[in-house]
């Protein structure tokens, strides 16, 4: 088994994930010093886990029947969909 392929998916949602919502909503659990910051690093851990685990079934799921759609392809355009109505609503503010 290559480890480039592992390599890479981790890179990507470690990328993905920095600057994330998730992360900033962790940090003002945590900044409020009312709970052990471990507890909030395993709380917010296992989250990030359920959620990455219900992406696998259904990314396999789908893989399984969705054949003739371009997965890749409908992922790439709702993520400029996504970025283009974040960049709009940076100019409505």
């Amino acid at each position: 088994m290559s480890f480039s392929p592992l390599f890479a998916i981790f890179v990507t949602v470690f990328l993905a994930e920095l600057g994330d919502k998730t992360q900033f909503a962790a940090m003002l659990f945590a900044s409020k010093g009312e709970q052990n910051p471990w507890l909030i690093f395993m709380a917010a851990s296992l989250a990030l886990v359920a959620s990455t685990a219900i992406a696998v079934v259904l990314g396999t799921c789908a893989a399984k029947h969705l054949d003739a759609v371009p997965l890749r392809l409908i992922a790439g355009v709702g993520f400029i969909l996504i970025g283009g109505w974040t960049i709009l609503e940076h100019f409505r503010a």
